[in-house]
């Protein structure tokens, strides 16, 4: 790492999963170089919306794990971390105990205090922007961007071209979903139709405050987008290199879309590029991602949508170099 580099890591920590990167950042240019990249599946959302708190079970999972994340912090030589929590933490009666363990663990094995932020839908809107909008323009990608986050428990929409315009958070995501109707394997006509009613009410609700027209690069981040992408490739495996800046039809998404929210839970299990933990929320996903795609193709007339790697972890790496 060399002098005008700092070294910092950032956790991100939704509903579905907890992700962790270390990297090397030069604040003068914001270029970023990864150390270490990495998410693990703890479903600390798994049955918030239903019940209100989390449960033993995915605090258990989700502590264990940050304690694992605060020792590489502390191995690697990171200077400054900062934790970010989503939806499941702003949502959850017992959020403090899960504060608490967070600190508790990188007292432990960082060697300092780091407090959970539980950062509101526009600030996790403006994080994800800053972080996937980073390498657009210098790949001939023109804005305004549409940037929209599909998380476990809400998903955001951002706008801007060099710097955010609007953002807003909604209660749609891949596990909130599949647990309030997708309960048929695969998901019948009826559970289908009635999550894409929520799902097209919550794109209204966001378009009133982000607008949809004139947009001319739809960017789509986190797990549920990339893995549509790996199927819409037909990867053998699950390769970032490939995933990041692709750039497909929108017919060819809305097609893979479909065949993931069609596929039994066992056909979803056997695919390569699929995450086991994601196989029982990837119909859900690609049913947000499809609704999402037609919605602004037919109000901006875009016909392609790109996929980022880099999202919210990267953005907040970037905000604390």
């Amino acid at each position: 790492m060399s002098d005008h580099h700092v070294r910092v890591g950032a956790v991100d920590c939704g509903t579905n999963s907890i992700r962790l990167l270390v990297a090397d950042i030069d604040p003068a240019t914001r270029s970023l170089v990864d150390v270490r990249r990495r998410m693990e599946i703890v479903r600390l959302g798994h049955g918030v919306d239903r019940t209100g708190v989390i449960s033993d079970e995915s605090m258990k999972r989700t502590l264990d794990m940050t304690r694992t994340y605060a020792a590489e912090c502390r191995q690697l030589r990171a200077s400054r971390v900062r934790f970010v929590a989503t939806s499941a933490s702003r949502d959850a009666r017992n959020a403090a105990t899960f504060v608490e363990g967070v600190r508790s663990a990188f007292q432990e094995l960082w060697g300092a205090e780091v407090v959970p932020e539980v950062v509101s839908g526009d600030e996790e809107a403006s994080l994800s922007f800053s972080g996937a909008t980073g390498g657009l323009a210098a790949h001939g990608v023109a804005g305004p961007y549409l940037v929209v986050d599909i998380g476990g428990g809400s998903t955001e929409f951002v706008r801007g071209t060099s710097h955010l315009e609007a953002a807003r958070s909604v209660d749609v995501g891949c596990v909130r979903m599949t647990e309030r109707h997708l309960h048929t394997d695969p998901p019948t006509p009826d559970e289908v139709a009635a999550a894409t009613g929520d799902v097209d009410r919550a794109i209204d609700e966001a378009a009133a405050t982000v607008p949809l027209s004139g947009v001319r690069g739809l960017v789509g981040l986190a797990g549920s987008v990339t893995t549509i992408t790996a199927h819409a490739l037909r990867l053998p495996r699950y390769d970032p290199a490939a995933i990041h800046l692709s750039q497909l039809p929108v017919e060819r998404l809305t097609q893979a879309c479909g065949e993931l929210l069609g596929m039994t839970r066992a056909e979803r299990a056997a695919l390569p590029y699929l995450h086991p933990g994601r196989v029982d929320v990837i119909g859900a996903g690609a049913l947000v991602w499809r609704r999402v795609i037609q919605r602004v193709s037919e109000a901006a007339g875009v016909a392609e949508a790109i996929t980022s790697e880099h999202d919210i972890l990267d953005g907040i790496a970037l905000s604390i170099a």
